[in-house]
Order: structure tokens, then sequence, then C-alpha cells
């Protein structure tokens, strides 16, 4: 029995030890070297301080991380090229003599700049930098100088391929460095060592450092995709809402208007004495008609009404649709709720269509609503202008006396103003007045066929 759980173990670490070299494959090796280029500071995580700056200067501060990273590869170029470090630890600066001087130094420096493009493939760069200084250590040509540029700024490349990329990749490339460090010091009989064991400490902090704020970066940018998603989805589910009660709306606007078809074409053949019988065919033919249509209207949007059986909850379901002649109670009504507000009719008044009465009417409720939910107290008027070829709205608010209670899902009565007047051909705009306060503006488009119909 324990030979045979020894084994399972065996089997499990073999599973475990599989499992990691595969996904540090997969980490560090495939697709080392794809083009992944850093975007300028355009997304919504980046902080609003930006936003304060000047529109020319926040030009150039977009590209802050570049400029920072390309100075710093400039900076540890010059530094490689000028100073050699004694092994006493002491900084002297000078030409370069020798041309592996400044090849190394260029392995050395390029992979910072690499990073903004190809940040796996600028860490197998600098890891060849690494390599290369501990082998001239080994053969030989030991010189603080490289040791002493290579393994920091190693450790740097390393930070900003964890802040480029995930956070479980700085422990594998810390583990990859220290173990190839490590063996190539016992190789070489111990040189670099000491410089490997003072950089193993530090550069643990600092990648558990990067990997910490990608993690949070990742789990911002996280939320905020989140928080799009969900107001689209809410403006989304508010459309369909506001499309669904319109379809209620006019499906007992034009049931009714139906309705009138029908019971009219069947009663005509008896207001005419000796009515010709093809006129009484027609007359039958229109009320068929129009009985069918019905029936159909209400097989289709009938069903909408059904899926909300709580839409007429505080109102009478049978009631007819509200038009402007119900102008004065909606004011009362919002005037019992606190809201002072003031209404201008100009224009002979007359009878238009009834979808357009019912969406003016809505429109105007929406607007009003929204002052009482955004806007406590403030005062608002309502101008109502007939005019030729339709109907213009205006509902103004002036600057709110005191904060709005935060309202879930604020500012999607917009939207559904929008609908109404869209779905009738007209024109609207929603915005802020100079005074603070808020002004919704439409024009409804009524034909001359739709006004004598009405």
């Amino acid at each position: 029995m324990k030979e045979t759980q020894s084994q399972d173990d065996l089997r499990s670490e073999a599973r475990i030890a599989r499992g990691a070299l595969h996904l540090l494959r997969k980490d560090l090796v495939e697709d080392a070297f794809v083009f992944r280029p850093m975007l300028p500071l355009d997304d919504p995580g980046v902080p609003g301080w930006r936003q304060r700056l000047p529109k020319r200067v926040r030009r150039y501060v977009r590209w802050a991380p570049h400029i920072v990273v390309t100075l710093a590869a400039v900076l540890n170029l010059l530094l490689g090229l000028s100073a050699t470090v004694g092994h006493d630890g002491s900084f002297s600066y000078g030409l370069v003599r020798s041309p592996f001087s400044v090849v190394f130094c260029l392995i050395v420096a390029a992979p910072v700049v690499l990073t903004l493009f190809r940040p796996i493939g600028a860490f197998w760069v600098s890891f060849a930098g690494f390599v290369l200084a501990m082998l001239d250590a080994a053969i030989g040509h030991y010189d603080a100088t490289w040791p002493m540029v290579s393994l920091p700024t190693h450790v740097v490349v390393m930070t900003l391929v964890v802040l480029r990329t995930r956070p479980r990749l700085a422990l594998e490339m810390w583990v990859v460095t220290l173990v190839a460090g490590g063996l190539l010091a016992t190789a070489t009989g111990g040189f670099g060592y000491p410089e490997l064991i003072s950089l193993a400490v530090p550069s643990a902090f600092m990648l558990t450092a990067a990997a910490a704020v990608r993690a949070w970066r990742e789990e911002r940018r996280h939320v905020v995709e989140t928080q799009t998603v969900t107001a689209e989805e809410r403006s989304r589910r508010t459309l369909l809402e506001e499309r669904a009660t319109i379809a209620r709306e006019l499906h007992d606007v034009v049931a009714h208007h139906m309705s009138v078809i029908a019971i009219q074409a069947e009663a005509a053949p008896y207001r005419v004495e000796h009515t010709p019988p093809e006129l009484a065919t027609s007359f039958a033919t229109i009320r068929e008609n129009a009985v069918a249509a019905l029936t159909e209207l209400r097989r289709i949007l009938g069903v909408v009404r059904s899926e909300d059986p709580d839409a007429f909850a505080e109102n009478d379901p049978e009631a007819p649709q509200p038009s402007l002649d119900r102008l004065d109670g909606l004011l009362e009504s919002v005037r019992g709720a606190g809201l002072t507000v003031e209404a201008v009719i100009t224009g002979a008044a007359r009878p238009l269509p009834q979808g357009v009465e019912l969406s003016a009417y809505r429109i105007v409720q929406e607007a009003l609503s929204n002052t009482l939910r955004h806007a406590p107290g403030a005062e608002a008027k309502v101008e109502i202008s007939y005019v030729l070829g339709g109907i213009g709205l205006r509902i103004v608010n002036g600057k709110p006396s005191r904060l709005a209670t935060p309202s879930p899902g604020a500012g999607h009565g917009v939207l559904g103003m929008r609908e109404r007047v869209q779905m009738l051909g007209g024109e609207m705009t929603a915005d802020h007045t100079e005074d603070g306060g808020f002004e919704v503006a439409a024009f409804l488009p009524v034909s001359a066929a739709g006004e004598a119909q009405s």
C-alpha cells in the first residue's frame, strides 16, 4: 500500500511539473516576439487629472510612459558606455575601449525600449545580456561593470514586462533568471554569486509590487468594462421597455380607429334606401378587412400588454390613452409633488392625430418627471406651440436649489422621448442650459391628411 501511495504521489508531482513547464513555455516561449505595441494613455481607466491639463499639453502627456522608458534606456546606455566599476565598488568614467563593450551596452539597453513593442522578447534579449555578463566573468575578463549594469537593468526589464503582460510572469521570469544565474555561477566557480544574491530579494519585492499593480489595473479595467456593459444593457432595456409602452399605446389608438371603421362600414348600408348590391358588397368587404386587421393587431400587439400585467396596475386598463386635453391634470399632479411649473400655449389649439397627441403628452410627462427627479427645488416651464405642419414642445427647468437624490437608471428617460419623436419623424434636442438647468425641445410633424382625419 505504501509503495502504491508513493507511486501516486510521484505521478502527481510529475503532472504538476509538466503543467508548470507547459505554462512556462506558453508564457515565455510561444509567440515571444509577437508585436504588442503599448497604446497611449487613452483607455477609460486613466486618472482624471489629465483632463484638467491644457489640450496641447494633454496631447503629449498621452505618450509619457513611452518617453520615460526611452529616456531610461538612453541613460542606461550612456552609463554603460562611460562608467567603469572596480572590484572595490568604485566608479570611474572614461571613453569605451573595446567594441565588445559597445555591443554589450546595446544588448543591455535595447530591451528597455523593446518592452514597448515586444515585452516577452525584451525579457529574452535582456536575459541574453545577463548571460553574457556571467560568461564574461567565467572566461577571466571579469569586470564588475557588466554585472552592475546588466543585473539591475534586467530587473527593470522584468518589471516593465510584468506591467505590460500578466502578473504570473513575475514569478516565472524571476525563477528562470535565478536558476540560470545560479547554474552559471556554479559552472564558473562562484563568479557572480554576490551580485546575484544581493539582487534576489530586492528584485522579488519589485516584481511582486509590479504584479500587484498589474492585477489591480486588470481588475479596474474589468470593473470599467462591466459598468460599461451594464450601462449599455440598461439603456437597451429602457429602450425596449419604452418601445413596448409605445406598442401598447398604439394598440389602443389603432384598435379604436379600426373598430370605428368596422362599425361604420356595417351601419352604412342601413342609412341609404335601396342600397345597390355593389355598394353593400363594398361595405361588407371594408368591414371584413377592418375586423381581420383588428384581429391581427390584437393578436400581435396584444401580447405586449399581456407580458407586462402590472403595466396598468394604477390605471383603468380600459381608459382612453391621454392626450393634451389632460395637460392641466398632469400639471396639477406635478405641482402637488412640489414642482413649480408654468404652462404657455401659443397658436390656435386644434385636435391632432391621436398618436401625436399621446406622444406629446408623454414627452411633457417624462420631462417634468426628470425635473422632479434630477432638479429638486427648480422651477419649470412648459411651452406648447401649435404651428403649421405640426406641434412644438419646449420643457425647460432652472438650476436645482439642492442636491438630487441618486436615482437608479437615471438619464434613460431621454431615450424614450427620442424614440417617440423618431417614430413620428420629428426632431428633438435635450441639453443643459447656460444657467445650470435643462431643456427639452421637440417638434412633431403632422401632415394635412393626418389633421383632416383627426
